[in-house]
């Protein structure tokens, strides 16, 4: 059975194939000028509308349509009642009449849902679909430490911790910025950090599961000072920092489970050096950006008989 999945985030047009084993997706960075720090959701829903034919035509070079027995889509960011953003009604009309036109089930799922699924499918952890674990939703607009637990061949994510303000991605864009780097930044951080040498750390304030990064915004304002390899070092290690303290928190209330990494944040090389002694779940970094495979993968397991 193949399937194909939808999904229009708020920065990456994207459209997958699976097969219950191989998929292969197609997917775009929307354009964000020099300088600037996201894109408003009537830009990204323009963007998304211009990009979805090219990258739909590209995809079905590679497929036969005859194949297709389901198709899937991400409607909103999260699985809550109103999670809401224009941008993603660009994947829901063109899912709608890709069903409408293949007679074939349209299935909805959430971004993070989908987020979730890529990092294990790509990961080869697919068993945790069926388990209950943690998961960070590390992105530029969330993090997020989440139960995750299995509800039919979905999953259902619980909130039990993150970021209070500002999102580690946010905070990782802001610094670029700083660094007159483009957008989004966190690929750039992730290079230039390679080069530092120093270990200085601003460490975070987590009692529990939750904590604040706003302050931290200040810290790496004052600590830079034209060296931006050291400054992009210090903002990740900080981030790292923060997410180890939450997850060390949450494994003492929820002992034994498996940490599971997901968001474009989560492809960020230092970070996964920081935390490694965790033994998490990190998948392809490819599959930890907004991408529709996870998507693909949920209507895959939705459409089984």
């Amino acid at each position: 059975m193949s399937v194909i999945g939808f999904d229009t985030s708020n920065y990456t047009t994207s459209i997958a194939h699976y097969d219950g084993a191989e998929g292969v997706n197609c997917s775009q960075l929307l354009p964000v000028k020099q300088g600037q720090l996201g894109l408003r959701q009537s830009d990204a829903v323009f963007h998304h509308t211009k990009s979805l034919p090219e990258l739909s035509g590209r995809l079905f070079s590679l497929v036969d349509a005859a194949d297709i027995q389901a198709i899937g889509v991400s409607s909103r960011p999260r699985a809550v009642e109103g999670s809401y953003m224009p941008c993603f009604l660009v994947g829901v009309s063109h899912a709608t009449m890709l069903s409408d036109l293949l007679r074939v089930p349209l299935f909805e799922v959430s971004h993070q849902q989908g987020h979730v699924a890529a990092s294990l499918w790509s990961a080869g952890r697919m068993d945790l679909m069926d388990k209950p674990h943690l998961a960070w939703h590390l992105s530029g607009g969330t993090t997020e430490l989440l139960l995750v637990e299995p509800e039919g061949k979905n999953v259902r994510c619980t909130r039990i911790g993150g970021t209070t303000d500002i999102s580690a991605g946010q905070l990782i864009d802001r610094t670029g910025l700083l660094l007159e780097l483009p957008f989004p930044s966190g690929k750039y951080l992730d290079e230039l950090s390679k080069a530092a040498v120093g270990t200085e750390l601003f460490k975070v304030k987590c009692p529990e599961m939750e904590f604040s990064l706003s302050g931290l915004q200040n810290k790496v304002q004052k600590f830079h000072a034209g060296n931006n390899a050291e400054t992009a070092a210090y903002a990740l290690r900080c981030v790292a920092y923060a997410v180890r303290k939450a997850t060390e928190n949450a494994l003492k209330q929820y002992p034994g489970l498996e940490v599971v990494f997901s968001g474009g944040v989560a492809s960020n090389s230092l970070l996964r050096e920081e935390l490694k002694d965790l033994n998490p779940v990190f998948c392809e970094p490819k599959y930890s950006t907004d991408n529709a495979m996870g998507v693909a993968v949920l209507t895959h397991r939705l459409a089984e008989v």
